[in-house]
């Protein structure tokens, strides 16, 4: 009963270089790899430009298609011992074929970040409003948190979203895990460099354009923020970062107001670690964030908001400034670039923030929960009786749609 052979059925193809969910997951990847384990990664999506090649790593890729029976055939011939679902899309198109031809792997769901969460808070900044538990338990959630049950355990990466789902979802304990990012933290200094206040100049801020909050993040900077930091600090410019630029995020690029696009960065961490300061003005989303965590690693202390900090530290110990409002992140931001010993004050917080991701501590207590999880599975899935229950026939609507969607294309 123990793990030999691990299939990941992938939401995109992994992109490390592009986004703090390709990062993880190449975390993940890699740890499992270290187990001696045999790993497969399989995907629907198209292959982006940015994609790291798996099988240089020892890890076979699959092109797999939805809502197809060939995806039966292939999981037989895999006969995987756990299949991880990245993110509860996937589970939902694959999760029931899993179950069906290999009832005895053990099922395990990534979720990457709550996506009702973040659809959540994107419904009230629409509106200007506070979020409700209306937003809270919408369509969205009603379906992640099926997802949840119908898997044998679910990584939750952040503190905040494991304290949403066992208090306001009333989700059993025993079915989620907390894992957030792994980092190596060893040497930083010597790893990445430490330059100094005098030796840094100008602004970053980064982020896949892809990923809506980031966009949204740019936006704000452009109308209201940058203004009033451009105003107090006519010499500095802002850098802006991130894989994948539509044509209307480069239509923003202007020198004149020192503001540039600069697309997607081949090495993040060396042009983080140039900055002085790394704006991260996010009015929603979920999960944390990779951008600050790569902030912390370079030293570059970071100007968020309340959102862009949750689950990563206590706020008081954030090493950077924390604000909510257009002016209140100009002024931070502001009196943190003049200022070398706020500067120095924030940046030596970095250290303490990054200890609980190290990946040292993580890393072998997620395979032993993962090993003793196998060993335990029958008695384990006993427990969960509302999973077993949304197995059943009676509540399997993505199985009928994908067998009907199926039919309907044969025909």
């Amino acid at each position: 009963m123990s793990i030999q052979q691990v299939l990941v059925i992938g939401y995109v193809w992994p992109e490390p270089n592009s986004s703090a969910a390709g990062q993880h997951m190449m975390s993940l990847l890699t740890l499992f790899l270290e187990q001696g384990w045999s790993v497969s990664f399989a995907s629907p999506a198209l292959q982006g430009e940015h994609k790291i090649d798996l099988t240089q790593l020892g890890i076979s890729e699959h092109s797999i298609t939805l809502n197809c029976a060939s995806f039966d055939d292939f999981i037989l011939n895999q006969a995987p011992d756990m299949v991880l679902f990245d993110r509860f899309m996937l589970e939902e198109q694959f999760g029931w074929r899993v179950a069906k031809h290999c009832p005895n792997a053990l099922r395990v769901l990534d979720t990457e970040d709550m996506h009702s969460l973040r659809n959540a808070r994107h419904q009230a900044l629409k509106q200007n409003r506070p979020v409700t538990e209306r937003d809270l338990k919408s369509d969205i959630a009603l379906r992640e948190v099926a997802s949840i049950y119908r898997c044998d355990l679910t990584l939750i990466i952040s503190d905040y979203e494991l304290a949403l789902l066992l208090n306001t979802f009333n989700v059993p304990d025993f079915l989620l895990y907390y894992c957030p990012f792994m980092l190596d933290i060893t040497n930083i200094d010597t790893q990445i460099g430490s330059k100094t206040f005098s030796q840094r100049q100008h602004f970053i801020s980064i982020g896949n354009f892809r990923h809506e909050p980031n966009w949204n993040a740019v936006l704000w900077l452009k109308a209201e923020i940058w203004p009033r930091i451009k105003q107090a600090l006519p010499a500095a410019e802002l850098h802006v970062y991130g894989a994948y630029p539509p044509p209307k995020a480069t239509q923003l690029h202007n020198p004149k107001q020192g503001f540039y696009i600069k697309g997607w960065a081949e090495d993040a961490k060396a042009v983080m670690s140039e900055a002085r300061i790394c704006l991260a003005p996010l009015r929603f989303g979920a999960g944390i964030k990779g951008k600050l965590a790569e902030a912390m690693l370079c030293k570059t202390p970071s100007v968020t908001t309340s959102i862009g900090a949750e689950g990563m530290c206590i706020e008081a110990n954030w090493p950077g400034l924390l604000a909510n409002s257009a002016q209140e992140i100009a002024n931070q931001a502001i009196a943190l670039y003049r200022d070398p010993t706020l500067w120095h004050s924030t940046q030596i917080k970095a250290n303490k923030a990054l200890a609980r991701f190290d990946k040292r501590r993580i890393g072998p207590a997620l395979i032993n929960q993962l090993q003793q999880l196998k060993r335990n599975l029958p008695e384990h899935r006993l427990k969960n009786f509302t999973g077993s229950m949304l197995q059943h026939h009676q509540h399997k609507s993505t199985q009928y749609m994908a067998q009907w969607i199926e039919a309907k294309n044969k025909s």
